[in-house]
Formats: C-alpha cells, sequence, structure tokens
C-alpha cells in the first residue's frame, strides 16, 4: 500500500506535479496559499486541507514547491506550519528553490521531530512539470530517497542522488548558472543571425543538432522567434534563483562573472514590468541595446 502524500504549492510547475501524481496513483491531498487557484483541482476531485499543519497531520509524505526560501519556512516551520501537524517517521521533500543554509536549518529542526528531510529541487519548466519529464536533483539519506522513489518516479524522469541534505539546493544553482548562461547565449546568436539578414529559422534548423545545441536553444529559440513570452520560468523566479546563486558564490569566493551579468540585465527588463515573461525575453535587453529586435527588419549595411 502506496504512502499517503499531500502536496503544497500549485503554482507553474505544482499544478502539473499533482496532475502527474494523481495519474500514478498517488492521489496527494493539497494546500496552497492563495485558495481560489484549487477550485479547479477540487472539481477533480482532489481533497484540500485547511492549512499545512492538518495537511502534515493526515499525510505520511509531504511535498512542498513554492516560490522561495521564507515560503517554504512559513509553510513548513511557521504558525499552523507543517512542522505543527507532522507525525514521526514522516517525511518532508521540499521541491522548491531555495537557500542550501536554510535547507539544512529546515532539516535540523524536522529532525528534533524525529522527521526526515530531502530537498530535491527540480528543471525542465513548466513543459517538464506538465509532462513527468522533470529533472530532479535530491540531497538526503539514501533509505529516505529510496522512500521517495514513487514520487519522483510519477514526476520526472532524470532522478539523481547527488549527496546529503541540501546538496540538491547547491545542485539546483550550477543549474540556473548553466541555464541563464544558455539564454545569453542564444539571444547574442539569434540577435546576431538577425543583424545578418538570416533566415532565423533555417538557422536554428542548422545549428539546434550540432555542438551549439542545448535544451534551451531547442525550446526557447523558436519561442524568441515567434515573440512569444509565455512564461516555462518567469523573470522574476529567475532572479530569485540567481540571487541565491549570487549569494553562495560570494560565501565560496567563486567568481560567476556571466551569471551577474545576465541577473543585471534581467533587472533592466523587470525595471520595464516584464518580470511575469519567461526567462527566453533576456533577448529583449540585448535588442535594447542594439537597436534591432530578431523577427524585425533585417540590418542593412
Amino acid at each position: 500500500m502506496s504512502e499517503s502524500v499531500g502536496f503544497i504549492g500549485i503554482g507553474i510547475m505544482g499544478g502539473g506535479m499533482v496532475r502527474n501524481l494523481a495519474r500514478a496513483g498517488l492521489k496527494p491531498r493539497l494546500w496552497n496559499r492563495t485558495r481560489s487557484r484549487l477550485d479547479e483541482y477540487v472539481a477533480e476531485g482532489f481533497e484540500v486541507a485547511e492549512d499545512p499543519a492538518a495537511l502534515a497531520a493526515a499525510s505520511d509524505v509531504v511535498i512542498t514547491c513554492v516560490s522561495d526560501t521564507p515560503d517554504v519556512e512559513k509553510v513548513v516551520l511557521g504558525d499552523r506550519g507543517v512542522i505543527e501537524g507532522v507525525r514521526a517517521g514522516s517525511l518532508v521533500i521540499d521541491m522548491s528553490t531555495i537557500s542550501p543554509r536554510a535547507t539544512g536549518e529546515i532539516g535540523r529542526r524536522l529532525a528534533e521531530k524525529d522527521v526526515h528531510m530531502l530537498d530535491a529541487p527540480i528543471s525542465g519548466g513548466s513543459e517538464g512539470a506538465a509532462k513527468g519529464t522533470l529533472s530532479i536533483m535530491v540531497g538526503g539519506e539514501a533509505d529516505q530517497v529510496e522512500r521517495a522513489m514513487p514520487f519522483f518516479q510519477a514526476m520526472g524522469k532524470a532522478i539523481t542522488h547527488v549527496g546529503p541534505l541540501g546538496s540538491g539546493q547547491k545542485v539546483k544553482l550550477v543549474n540556473q548558472i548553466l541555464v541563464v548562461v544558455n539564454a545569453l547565449a542564444v539571444s547574442e546568436a539569434l540577435l546576431f543571425a538577425q543583424a545578418g539578414g538570416l533566415d532565423l529559422e533555417k538557422t536554428l534548423e542548422a545549428v539546434v543538432p550540432g555542438a551549439a545545441g542545448s535544451w534551451m536553444l531547442q525550446f526557447r529559440g523558436p519561442q524568441v522567434l515567434k515573440r512569444d513570452w509565455r512564461p516555462g520560468f518567469t523573470i522574476d523566479l529567475q532572479q530569485k534563483d540567481l540571487r541565491l546563486v549570487i549569494e553562495a558564490a560570494d560565501q565560496l569566493g567563486v567568481p560567476v562573472v556571466g551569471t551577474s551579468l545576465v541577473f543585471n540585465l534581467y533587472r533592466t527588463l523587470q525595471a520595464e514590468g516584464l518580470g511575469g515573461e519567461g526567462n527566453h525575453a533576456l533577448v529583449k535587453a540585448l535588442e535594447r541595446l542594439a537597436g534591432i529586435e530578431v523577427g524585425g527588419t533585417p540590418r542593412t549595411s
């Protein structure tokens, strides 16, 4: 018999994740800060808890997927948080992207109640969440990772146990460095192609299969060409992650020059009110510098 599961955070990622859990026969009980977002799930037969403590009291496994470090701290450690209802021996899995240091402190507090914790941040965007193809980077004890596998396998395809608690968050920050520097490369390359008068679709067709290919180029490149800024991951959320990268890099004494550049380019877009657009809208910052637009009239020289 499978363990009961509760899920906190039905946002751009959580919605697809809970539906995939349900498809696997692991239908979770839900809680979300904005109650109205749960209406469609109630209509589909999902049960909703009154608060995180009540959800935890009714669950063997609690999964959180919320926006930022303070949000996780509030739903787990705050008033009527998970810690007030969770039973000894239960497992809390945080699939948010938050501070590795905060993860360690949350895990310590839960351990005082004989509750286990895994940090399991995710990558793959809203598409991966909907399709159940997320990459999941897991930190924690091996036996608890094995315990969580049925849930992970329902939501993702690449599931890697990367080390002790907190390691998942560190690997996710590695992932985010790669994501945004890739996004910068895609933006520069498409702007160059536009300025050179190239057929942009043919250019993508030529370079995606080769050594320059990447997930970002394959999936976000076509969106840029269509001027489709719907988010798989918003600029605002990307900036939250980049703040975590820069903070952790400062603690480690590691230069993150490219990441810092992207952070500041995104900041200019946030100042224009574009924080809700997809992170591939980074190209707009370079377009403003160049005075041309990808998909617009080619520059002649």
